[in-house]
């Protein structure tokens, strides 16, 4: 699944091209992804201009003039595709400008998402409401931290992952921020002290931004609206590299958290 980078990559590559641009028309190539598409979407999106694009936690928002944002997720296996050569069979939302370009919204497996929301409205939107702090934002602090992880014996992992905590974060790069934190994953999160989230935040950030100049992570079919792939994962240095060696000899490790595998090396993370 496109986690937190690979979606800022989409953003910053679309805006490059899209901002400031009128759309001319809208395509839509079926009814539905994950579920229907707003039964008003061409007609608010036709016409409009494309105002500023931006991400909340693993969401794409495209703002228009006409006090709407348009927001997609990428499910598993969706990107967006920046002039193609020709609209293909999973092509399911087509936006072209007023100057000829295209867009097309790309998703084979359909678990993605797109929601049109009144811009003065996107705090209090359903997914946005109770969202913690975005993990690169001044918001997120070993204070924070401590207070939100306060009296919790769930595993530090398992917090870090819920959004309502810090939004946006995902499971490798849950992992690697560990890692460097040299934070053991299953630890009470309550019981973290806070020299460890002093060093916890600072990975959070520098695995989160590595990641987002390296393209991203490339995990099965994801690529950029370029169709570049993302090569972060040459990066990984615990996650999908069960039993194989880490940096200090020992062997990497796996077990499985809430339904999700978590890699960690049990000498450097105590």
């Amino acid at each position: 699944m496109p986690e937190l980078p690979e979606v800022e990559t989409t953003v910053r590559g679309l805006a490059r091209h899209l901002e400031g641009q009128r759309i001319a028309r809208v395509q839509l190539h079926r009814p539905d992804l994950r579920r229907p598409f707003p039964p008003d979407l061409v007609q608010m999106l036709t016409g409009a201009r494309i105002t500023g694009l931006s991400r909340r936690a693993k969401y794409g928002l495209i703002a228009t003039d006409r006090d709407h944002t348009l927001i997609f997720h990428l499910g598993m296996s969706g990107r967006w595709r920046i002039e193609p050569d020709a609209i293909g069979k999973h092509d399911h939302l087509v936006l072209e400008t007023e100057d000829g370009a295209i867009f097309a919204l790309n998703d084979p497996r359909r678990f993605g998402s797109v929601d049109l929301v009144a811009t003065d409205m996107l705090d209090s939107w359903g997914p946005f409401a109770g969202m913690g702090p975005e993990p690169l934002g001044e918001d997120l602090t070993p204070a924070y931290l401590r207070r939100a992880f306060a009296g919790r014996i769930a595993p530090i992992k398992q917090l870090l992952l819920d959004q309502r905590i810090v939004a946006g974060l995902g499971n490798i790069y849950v992992c690697e921020a560990l890692f460097r934190a040299r934070i053991r994953p299953a630890k009470a999160a309550g019981r973290v002290s806070l020299a460890a989230l002093g060093r916890l935040v600072p990975a959070i950030r520098a695995v989160l931004i590595e990641s987002i100049e390296a393209g991203g992570s490339t995990i099965r079919d994801y690529a950029q609206p370029t169709g570049e792939l993302g090569y972060f994962a040459k990066s990984w240095q615990v996650y999908g590299r069960e039993g194989e060696t880490c940096a200090c000899g020992t062997s990497v490790a796996r077990f499985v958290q809430g339904g999700r595998s978590t890699f960690w090396c049990p000498n450097c993370q105590k």
